[in-house]
């Protein structure tokens, strides 16, 4: 299955904080906006959203200051 426009952007973004291992405030708010703005959460952007939280709560992907 082909991932929607907006998984591909939250792909590239999540990808990004991984290499990164880091994530601003405003990263991560136009992550969830990119996840909701069609109204509807698709299992790929589920999914990524899940593994962004998941890294966020083991600590491997970790909250800066701009």
């Amino acid at each position: 299955m082909a991932l929607s426009e907006s998984a591909h952007k939250l792909k590239e973004m999540i990808t990004k904080a991984i290499e990164d291992q880091k994530i601003t405030r405003d990263e991560f708010d136009m992550i969830i906006h990119l996840a909701t703005e069609d109204g509807h959460i698709d299992p790929q952007e589920k999914a990524l959203l899940q593994e962004l939280q998941d890294m966020i709560d083991s600590k491997m992907v970790r909250f800066v200051a701009k």
